[in-house]
């Protein structure tokens, strides 16, 4: 016993310069948000030789990051509750049904789930013109529904592990499919929709590529999007730039932080049987 609590010191030991490693970046956008422009081209990594809350007030005062708060969860909350619905509900015929046809639609899945979305850029910029997608807050959740095929492979992973008693018990008592699926088995599956909602959550919130391409005029514009055009062409405010990248990450980080336990939760479960 004593060995075993002795190996769990050393390795923390052993793993605290790494932590400090990777925590240090963090810590030089922190104390920058709260110096001047000079403070932190003279001492970028030093401690600010007093707190100055400016920036933030700057932050709000100059720039639309309240409105670009807004898309942002906007986006988020609705991409990530459409997806989760999608790929619960394209998982359970799948797990419950599991037919030739049904089998050929996963492995067409798993063959679109595997293309590179780079490589689709030019044909999806053209769809969605065509559509009249294109600068639309409710264009750009459309295209991330795409993401529903992440949601539904983990999903599928973690039904197999239900007892089919419990359905097939339902059936008897006179239960329809859809009441089946929603009153016993989505009740089910909170620990893996908690983790896809996570993972999916921290993709959306922090995606550049996708609203840099479908999202033109200011008043769509995201949080992400705001901290790249906060970059000037000649020069940098840089304790602003920090300063718009810590109101950024705060509200994903703290969510991340309350959810880690249903994430390792979900993950763990689904991969007994999946």
């Amino acid at each position: 016993m004593r060995d075993s609590k002795g190996r769990l010191w050393l390795l923390d030991i052993l793993m605290l310069p790494f932590g400090l490693l990777a925590f240090f970046p963090f810590y030089i956008i922190i104390v920058n948000t709260f110096k001047t422009e000079w403070e932190t081209a003279v001492n970028p990594t030093g401690l600010p030789a007093s707190l100055d809350f400016s920036n933030y007030g700057k932050v709000f005062a100059e720039t639309p990051i309240v409105q670009s708060f807004g898309n942002s969860l906007f986006l988020t909350v609705s991409s990530v509750v459409l997806m989760v619905l999608i790929g619960a509900m394209a998982a359970y015929p799948m797990v419950y049904n599991p037919t030739r046809l049904n089998r050929i639609l996963t492995g067409y899945l798993l063959l679109g789930f595997m293309v590179p979305f780079q490589t689709l850029l030019v044909p999806l910029f053209q769809l969605m013109t065509d559509l009249r997608l294109v600068n639309k807050l409710y264009g750009l959740t459309t295209m991330y529904l795409g993401g529903s095929v992440f949601v539904f492979f983990l999903i599928m992973g973690y039904m197999r592990t239900i007892p089919r008693d419990l359905s097939e018990a339902a059936i008897i008592d006179g239960c329809s499919v859809w009441s089946i699926f929603w009153r016993i088995i989505l009740p089910l599956l909170q620990p893996i929709t908690m983790t896809c909602a996570v993972l999916q959550t921290m993709w959306i919130w922090n995606d550049f590529l996708s609203p840099m391409l479908f999202l033109s005029s200011r008043e769509n514009t995201t949080l992400v999007l705001e901290i790249y055009k906060a970059k000037g062409e000649f020069a940098v405010n840089w304790p602003m730039f920090m300063t718009m990248t810590v109101i950024t990450l705060t509200p994903v980080f703290i969510f991340f932080v309350l959810m880690q336990k249903q994430i390792i939760k979900g993950i763990v479960g689904g991969a007994v049987k999946g």
